[in-house]
């Protein structure tokens, strides 16, 4: 199961057994100001007040371990998610020192005097116009015989398509086998009546 379906499921439960277990801590205070009115209305309430009690318990103890795996799933999709950001952030930090390099080998090559195409020297001022102006300007006292020409440096780039660190999160499998899954009313229902 993916992540993100095992988050929906387990949200579902979560939300229905905190539901009943608000009904049932109205139940509880209802019931207690019955015994408190009554007559002898803790003896005549206890049973109802044990299997009360017994059924808020167990009510609680599933809905904290629905929540338990939650927070497991959590951390698995963030840790997913933020693992995905990082190599995202390491490639284009990689990509800006290739194109730091490329655009110092732009300026060297105007500093020589030679001929570099319109499209990395656009690049190179649009990066520095005072280091544009002092290539072009050297490069205007170079005296080269033959002018070298060059070809652009950004030609074989291709437009990189990252993933989206949020989708591969909830795409991804989740761990393990997560609790199973029993309706609220099944779980009240397993509540064992003291004698």
């Amino acid at each position: 199961m993916k992540i993100s379906e095992a988050r929906q499921l387990y949200n579902t439960q979560i939300r229905a057994y905190r539901e009943q277990h608000t009904i049932l801590a109205k139940q509880k205070q209802e019931l207690e100001q019955k015994m408190n009115t009554t007559p002898d209305g803790k003896s005549i309430y206890a049973n109802e007040a044990a299997v009360l009690e017994l059924t808020i318990e167990a009510v609680t103890k599933k809905q904290n371990e629905y929540q338990n795996y939650m927070d497991k799933l959590l951390q698995q999709w963030s840790a997913i998610a933020n693992m995905v950001s990082a190599k995202q952030q390491g490639e284009a930090m990689e990509d800006y020192v290739a194109d730091m390099g490329k655009i110092l080998e732009v300026a060297r090559r105007l500093m020589k005097g030679a001929i570099v195409p319109a499209s990395d020297e656009r690049k190179l001022m649009e990066y520095s116009m005072e280091l544009y102006q002092t290539a072009k300007n050297m490069g205007a006292l170079a005296k080269e015989k033959e002018k070298e020409k060059y070809d652009s440096l950004w030609e074989d780039e291709e437009k990189k398509e990252y993933e989206d660190p949020v989708e591969t999160a909830d795409n991804t499998e989740a761990f393990g086998m997560g609790p199973a899954i029993v309706d609220v009313a099944d779980t009240m229902a397993s509540v064992e009546v003291p004698e």
